[in-house]
């Protein structure tokens, strides 16, 4: 039963392949969390086609709604504020989540806060870890986002690293298409890896100079592309799970060595993951084991909070709104959205 002081959020993301809605209470209790995937229809093309992604944004949304309300036992009455992803992403379907955040919150009269997808990851990790406050150091690895960031408090942001060309998410999914293994990239590289050797291939790890927390992994990408090509036209047989391993390994490693020499330089306890590449088990074991071993407390979401849900849009809204945010009718989508503190 909702309690006066109780903040209720409905909370609406649509910034990529997946339409959800959630209920989040006071930014960390989740009562609800509905998530549509599109991923079957966008493997059929080799990944997310924009125009299908919108399209199918548009045919879920209303009931997608209507179901985390249900789910909740609440109705738009009782929603204190209504939360929508506003950018990064693909800008039609951002703009089908933006807009239907702005219908309901005129015809209810609710208050709009718009949230970076970003910071929504960031977030998703205070809802399963409730000791977990800022400031902290967090990596932030999804589909086209691989950021190390400073979090210095709930909305106040420092992005000290970030890449210079493709994000990790995008590698593995290029890789993945390079040795026959299809779209999502992330989770097929991953099974076959664990068949694998991670050291039978000394693919590249890139280093900045004059910039040590940046990443890049455009070289690396392309290093596999080369092994597998020159392979093939030698006619030798290669062995496929110790490239998926030797290229996952490639990945890990100046993701760790980075957060980590992060989290000391800055004095950080504390290092959480955050975005849908961080749901792969070979990444969070190895920060796991090298957090402990430098006594520095780990954090990441579950798997399912790990890809992109609404719950964390609602728990980002939450801190927004206490701090005062409000959006009007004129926010609008931005697919290129900087993280910044506000």
């Amino acid at each position: 039963m909702k309690r006066e002081i109780d903040i209720d959020i409905l909370a609406i993301e649509t910034s990529c392949d997946e339409t959800a809605a959630a209920v989040v209470r006071n930014g960390r209790t989740v009562l609800s969390n509905v998530i549509y995937s599109q991923i079957d229809i966008h493997a059929l093309y080799g990944g997310v086609v924009p125009e299908i992604a919108s399209r199918k944004h548009m045919e879920k949304i209303n009931q997608i709604i209507r179901k985390a309300l249900s789910d909740a036992g609440t109705s738009l009455e009782d929603i204190d504020a209504i939360a929508v992803t506003y950018g990064p992403g693909l800008v039609g379907a951002l703009l089908v989540g933006v807009a239907e955040a702005k219908a309901i919150a005129f015809a209810t009269g609710k208050p709009l806060v718009g949230v970076h997808h970003i910071e929504g990851h960031i977030a998703a990790n205070y809802i399963e870890n409730p000791e977990l406050e800022p400031p902290f150091i967090c990596l932030v690895v999804s589909g086209g986002h691989t950021h190390l960031v400073v979090v210095r408090d709930y909305d106040r942001f420092e992005v000290i690293g970030r890449t210079r060309d493709d994000a990790a998410g995008e590698a593995f999914d290029k890789v993945a298409r390079t040795i026959g293994l299809g779209y999502p990239g992330g989770p097929k590289i991953e099974k076959l890896a664990r068949e694998g050797n991670g050291s039978a291939i000394p693919f590249p790890r890139a280093s900045i100079d004059g910039a040590p927390y940046d990443f890049s992994f455009s070289g690396l990408k392309s290093s596999v592309l080369n092994y597998v090509n020159s392979c093939n036209m030698k006619g030798i047989e290669f062995n496929r799970a110790d490239v998926a391993a030797s290229f996952q390994n490639a990945v890990i490693e100046p993701l760790l060595s980075r957060a980590i020499s992060a989290a000391k330089e800055y004095g950080m306890d504390s290092l959480a993951l955050a975005g849908g590449v961080s749901a792969n088990n070979a990444i969070r074991e190895a920060f796991a084991k090298e957090c402990e071993e430098n006594g520095i407390r780990f954090y990441a979401p579950s798997l399912i909070m790990s890809t992109d849900n609404a719950a964390m849009i609602g728990t980002a809204a939450y801190y927004e709104y206490i701090k005062g945010r409000r959006d009007g009718n004129d926010l609008n989508a931005v697919p290129g959205l900087k993280l910044e503190s506000r």
